[in-house]
């Protein structure tokens, strides 16, 4: 099963071929999904005792399974935060994935952890934190977050004894990522919401601690701001949430997985005040650093702080402490012990264009949103819900209910047109369902965004 034979240099050079066709067509198919019978149907049985062969099992890739996913950097796919990566990124992938470098340890992986260190230190400079901050590459900013907090919590729990056997709580508001509420399950801490979709101002965060009782208070241990939202693009006012932190001595976590892309951009880097003073921080590369999936990173200002709350112990790891294997770990600063060096492809990509070509590709997503707001207001049938900020934009269709939105979304994506799907904004007391744009691709054009628009006339 390991032996290089000629079926399997044939199938290189055909894996190869359709690698270079995917990165170079300009006209890509956006994709349309296909329930799992039907696709059944069309491959049959592709795990047999005997095998199917190289040849067969790609062929069905192409023919169908390939044709039954969605193109997360086709220029109208405007849903959830999409992504874009560079061909230079997906070219390294390949290398990557064929170099099979273990990117735990630096024993392993001196060169590739090198290479995903110099990337991080372009990042880390982004965010204006002080001399010693850094950070690591992670699955997504799920596992960001997660480590985020689980550093803070131990942090927190080494304070003094009663903290050990507290529950912990953390605040945020209703706008924050799913994946904030989700990983605090995991961390077994209990999450306080602000009632605002909005920007979260400081000094409604400081009514809600002044709100909490005098236990709540003492199992409060950190705060999650947003730096970009990912309904809306809003940015909290993270430094008057900073300015609280230091004063209340909380964990100031910031989730800018999707908006910390945005500090490249010389255009709005000044809303991001306040990002500086964080304790910890959450970027997706994936998103908006146009790297393929999937590359999160999680920063922190004292990263002492992230290798007490993760390193691993074993004795078959022993060896990785040695002085002889001296070298940055990035086991030791999340959560994952097994990973692979997912820096790699953003490491090359931008040692090949440069960060000023990252910057201009930023600013062209913050620019699509603009135009998207002009082309809505042009339009008597539609209007925006609300000014775009970073690159989204939720506007309504005048007239439409929620079930237009529905039936509209799935008529574009089974004609292969679109895809854009609605979402929901806290208009007072009730959520309205809305239709939202989010720009990364740089190839989105101004046509895609009037043709979009046009076909819910």
């Amino acid at each position: 099963m390991h032996k290089i034979d000629i079926e399997l240099v044939e199938m290189t050079m055909d894996v190869m071929k359709y690698a270079i066709n995917r990165i170079s067509k300009t006209d890509p198919e956006i994709g349309i999904p296909r329930r799992a019978e039907d696709l059944k149907a069309l491959v049959g049985e592709t795990i047999t005792p005997k095998g199917i062969g190289g040849e067969v099992a790609f062929g069905l890739w192409k023919e169908h399974l390939m044709k039954a996913n969605v193109s997360i950097d086709h220029p109208r796919h405007l849903a959830f935060v999409p992504a874009a990566p560079t061909r230079a990124a997906i070219m390294f992938d390949l290398v990557t994935s064929a170099s099979s470098i273990h990117g735990a340890y630096w024993m392993e992986g001196a060169g590739g952890i090198f290479c995903e260190n110099e990337a991080m230190k372009w990042i880390v400079s982004l965010t204006g934190l002080p001399e010693g901050a850094f950070g690591v590459f992670t699955s997504g900013g799920t596992a960001a977050n997660l480590s985020a907090i689980v550093t803070a919590r131990e942090y927190w729990r080494s304070l003094n004894d009663q903290n050990k056997v507290e529950k912990g709580i953390i605040i945020t508001s209703i706008g924050a990522h799913s994946s904030v509420k989700a990983m605090a399950k995991v961390v077994d801490v209990d999450v306080l919401l602000v009632d605002t979709e909005d920007k979260m101002e400081a000094s409604t965060l400081q009514q809600t601690i002044d709100g909490l009782t005098e236990h709540q208070r003492r199992r409060l241990f950190a705060v999650v701001g947003t730096g970009g939202t990912t309904n809306a693009g809003i940015i909290d006012d993270l430094s008057g949430i900073a300015t609280i932190c230091e004063n209340e001595h909380l964990w100031f976590h910031i989730d800018a997985a999707y908006g910390g892309g945005a500090l490249a951009a010389d255009s709005v880097r000044h809303l991001f005040k306040g990002i500086e003073r964080a304790d910890s921080i959450t970027i997706d590369p994936h998103k908006w650093m146009f790297s393929p999936y999937d590359c999160g990173a999680v920063i922190y200002k004292q990263p002492e702080l992230a290798k007490k709350a993760h390193s691993q112990q074993g004795s078959y790891l022993d060896i990785f402490k040695d002085e002889g294997a001296h070298g940055f770990n990035p086991t030791d600063y999340q959560i994952q012990l097994t990973r692979r060096v997912r820096g790699l492809p953003l490491w090359f990509s931008l040692s090949m264009h440069g960060t000023d070509r990252y910057k201009e590709a930023v600013e062209r997503g913050l620019e699509l949103a603009q135009i998207a707001g002009k082309l809505i207001e042009e339009r008597p049938f539609v209007e925006l819900v609300r000014e775009p900020s970073l690159s989204c934009v939720l506007y309504r269709r005048i007239g439409w209910k929620p079930e237009d939105y529905t039936h509209w979304t799935y008529e574009n994506h089974r004609k292969g047109f679109a895809l854009v799907t609605p979402t929901k904004w806290k208009t007072g007391a009730s959520f309205e369902t809305v239709s939202r744009f989010c720009f990364i691709n740089p190839d989105t054009t101004e046509k895609d965004i009037e043709m979009i628009l046009d076909s819910m006339a």
